[in-house]
């Protein structure tokens, strides 16, 4: 015989949904989230009246103080965080049990000025928006090569999303290749420069929106972006938009006096030519591109609201085409489950304080900053996702594509060793060519599926699937908004 305790729980475990919540681009954003808070697998069966709605099992593998646990913990979840998974406002009902009851939200459409390919200025700054009134991140995939890129391409358009696209000093030189002199970071800006562009002519026959962006900018490299800076100045004249959508000018190592003096020059040259500034506030752990910050104070792995405020107070004023990558724990790099301990509610707090202290002024969803998430490979989703509650909108991946393009390649060498020992003679007779075996398009292509399919987790798990709805369609070949000059 079952309590009333276990009756009340079963009836907050059966929850239902709107139909068009499982016909609609949110369902797998719904699974997905509820999976991250630990509400268990949905699955979808019919009612009486021939709707659809998702029920789940309140006695699958769980006992009875982890249904109260995982029930609470959906209950006490952000309300931005459950809108943005498609679940809208949580209420109570008047069911005997007092279960909750959430209605479907769907995703607003993508303004009119967000189209496929390049996005910058105003479409820039209403993609951004957008994803923090609808809940969701764009991933930032660090790029090293054109087949990278492609694969970033590809991503985006099977989950109908939009994608940043961004490289880093050392990635830059690498794709103007690594023989080239890089006195004066010639090589990394001329690197930089042909990546843009490829981009600029493939994204819109891919159909999505991309944000060209540049990834961590450390003071001794600030010439690098000033040539960066230069080149998109000078596009801006041709097609009266920037080369790029946006650059990161990262001075967390220096004081933050100095830090913000910086970031407010370069955000003022920016806004003339519509580019956004991304600045980072705290120090991210971990090493990536040559940048070791392994052993910095814990302190520093935190940024307090107090200097999340001084940088609120420094840039509005100058343009509001800005984000913060504050830190919250965040670390470069991958590491064993536990050893990373992020604390997305430091993004609440530096909200709330901010919001606290511009009063009637504040915006009505109380979140002023737009948040970017830095050294998220490895975290937990349900941190993740939290945090987009909190007001991010960007998260960098890099560590975990890496190892998709490298696994692509070893899988596909392990599945045809025989193959790949010689130019002739394999398994089929000691004469055979394995030319189409070692043609490097062969081993390229498996990494590009295996980093693909990496990115569609990544775009889940930043709530990010099926953003455009599909409203934009690939742009045939031709001229067309932030195509090239030709």
């Amino acid at each position: 015989m079952l309590s009333s305790k276990s009756l009340a729980l079963a009836a907050v475990l059966l929850v239902s949904y709107d139909v068009d919540a499982f016909v609609s681009p949110q369902q797998s954003r719904t699974s997905t989230a509820l999976a991250g808070y630990g509400i268990g697998s949905w699955n979808k069966s019919s009612s009486s009246g021939g709707a659809a709605v998702a029920t789940r099992n309140p006695w699958d593998d769980v006992n009875e103080t982890n249904k109260v646990a995982k029930t609470e913990a959906f209950t006490k979840a952000p309300a931005a965080v459950k809108k943005s998974y498609g679940l809208g406002s949580w209420s109570k009902t008047a069911s005997p049990g007092g279960s909750g009851h959430a209605t479907s939200t769907k995703m607003t459409p993508l303004p009119a000025s967000v189209h496929a390919g390049v996005v910058t200025g105003q479409a820039q700054v209403d993609l951004l928006n957008h994803a923090k009134e609808n809940g969701y991140a764009i991933p930032a995939v660090n790029c090293v090569s054109s087949s990278g890129i492609n694969a970033c391409l590809e991503a985006a358009a099977r989950n109908d999303s939009p994608v940043i696209v961004q490289f880093s000093s050392g990635g830059s030189q690498f794709y103007a290749g690594k023989g080239l002199d890089n006195t004066d970071f010639a090589a990394a800006i001329d690197g930089a420069i042909s990546g843009a562009f490829h981009v600029r002519t493939l994204a819109k026959r891919y159909g999505v929106p991309v944000i060209l962006h540049t990834d961590h900018c450390a003071k001794k490299l600030l010439p690098w972006i000033d040539g960066l800076l230069e080149a998109s100045e000078n596009y801006y004249q041709m097609n009266g938009e920037p080369l790029f959508s946006s650059h990161m000018i990262d001075l967390s190592e220096e004081p933050i006096e100095e830090n913000l003096e910086i970031c407010k020059d370069y955000l003022a040259r920016f806004s003339k030519v519509g580019m956004l500034l991304e600045m980072e506030l705290g120090i991210t752990g971990g090493e990536e591109d040559g940048v070791n910050n392994e052993d910095v104070a814990l302190e520093d792995l935190y940024s307090k609201p107090e200097e999340i405020n001084q940088v609120y107070e420094a840039l509005s004023p100058i343009s509001h085409m800005y984000t913060v990558a504050a830190a919250f724990g965040n670390v470069h790099g991958v590491y064993s489950p536990g050893n990373v301990k992020l604390e997305p509610k430091i993004l609440s707090r530096a909200q709330a304080y901010i919001s606290e202290k511009l009063g009637n002024s504040a915006p009505a969803d109380g979140k002023p900053v737009n948040f970017v998430f830095h050294g998220g490979s490895g975290s937990d989703v349900t941190d993740i996702q939290e945090a987009i509650g909190y007001g991010v909108i960007k998260m960098n991946i890099d560590t975990d594509t890496q190892w998709s393009y490298w696994n692509g390649i070893n899988q596909y060498s392990k599945k045809n060793y025989d193959y790949l020992q010689g130019q002739i003679g394999n398994p089929e007779g000691p004469e055979k060519p394995n030319k189409k075996y070692y043609d490097p398009r062969e081993c390229m292509r498996a990494a590009e599926a295996e980093t693909v399919d990496r990115l569609d987790q990544c775009f889940s798990d930043l709530l990010c699937t099926n953003v455009c709805g599909g409203s934009l369609s690939p742009s045939p070949r031709g001229k067309s908004i932030g195509g090239l000059p030709v």
